[in-house]
């Protein structure tokens, strides 16, 4: 039974040695300096929406895509952005993604389009009360990458815009055909 062990021991370490490289933590530097964040949109969409009693919630979110401008490939890279009212230091709501994952994004190649939404945003009735708010304050968004086992790294620094990308429901008017008309073409 001895003699079974230590072969087993032995060749488990081994392939621990071998795999370690792949498991070494990536320094903040390292992940900084391996991406670029371009291709940023931010906007509001509706996350609640009736239209009686009137309610529109909105929340913030940002749009981007990873340049990898490293020489090696992008791989489990997880992003969390953070929502807040400018000059605030409450959040307003926040995002968390593991987004890079099955796919790398290979040196010098862009990632698919990724997208944060904020958990909470802002209520409202109606999308004209957010249009015409003279009080709308503008919101900041920090958006924040890990990779590795790495800490959390701020990539950058964004004013969400003030497009928001809803459209509420259109009221329906029935057309109402006049019973006169009708009779006097089918006596045509």
């Amino acid at each position: 039974m001895k003699k079974i062990i230590l072969p087993v021991l032995l060749a488990s370490l081994a392939i621990s040695f071998v795999f370690m490289p792949a498991c070494k933590k990536m320094s903040e530097e390292e992940l900084k300096n391996s991406m670029e964040i371009v291709d940023v949109q931010t906007k509001w969409v509706s996350k609640e929406y009736r239209a009686w009693p009137p309610k529109l919630v909105l929340v913030p979110v940002i749009s981007f895509r990873v340049k990898n401008v490293s020489n090696k490939p992008l791989y489990y890279i997880n992003f969390n952005a953070i929502f807040k009212f400018k000059g605030e230091t409450k959040n307003l709501g926040d995002c968390f993604l593991a987004a890079i994952r099955k796919k790398p994004v290979p040196p010098g190649e862009l990632s698919d389009v990724i997208t944060l939404k904020s958990n909470f945003g802002v209520e409202g009735k109606t999308l004209q009360s957010f249009q015409n708010n003279p009080y709308w304050k503008p919101v900041i968004v920090q958006l924040f990458a890990r990779a590795h086992g790495s800490e959390f790294v701020l990539l950058g620094e964004w004013e969400v815009s003030k497009t928001i990308d809803f459209k509420e429901d259109q009221v329906v008017t029935p057309v109402v055909e006049k019973k006169e008309e009708k009779k006097e073409e089918t006596e045509k």
